[in-house]
């Protein structure tokens, strides 16, 4: 079942110390003042902090759903198509967005578990 922008923040919300920026189109978010995330309500997309890496392999593999947004040294960030990604994966990029910008502690102390949103979602 692909996603909706409802399921992005359900899945944002899970996460803790994010901070939602307000733009005139768009939401920043931030953890702890540095940002990790992106997300266009107009558009149903999100852009997310990735590894170059995973960049490349995400937008290289599946060009319907991802998109290069910019790279900032070491980190690529992607946009998402909402409406083409299944919960599970968009759960997984939203987790590694925040993991690779929120500080050590904070993510020891959040256990290494992405959101979910099966306790949220009607069943099919």
């Amino acid at each position: 079942m692909p996603c909706s922008n409802a399921d992005f923040w359900d899945l944002v919300d899970q996460l803790p110390e994010v901070t939602p920026v307000e733009g005139s189109t768009y939401t920043a978010l931030k953890v702890r003042g540095k940002g990790f995330g992106y997300h266009w309500p107009l558009t149903a997309t999100a852009g997310l902090k990735q590894e170059r890496q995973e960049q490349i392999a995400l937008v290289t593999e599946r060009p319907d759903v991802f998109e290069t947004q910019f790279v900032a040294g070491q980190f690529g960030w992607v946009v998402v198509r909402l409406e083409r990604i299944e919960p599970e994966e968009l759960a997984e990029l939203v987790f590694e967005a925040w993991r690779l910008t929120a500080p050590v502690r904070l993510v020891s102390a959040q256990g290494g578990r992405p959101p979910s949103l099966s306790a949220s979602r009607p069943a099919d």
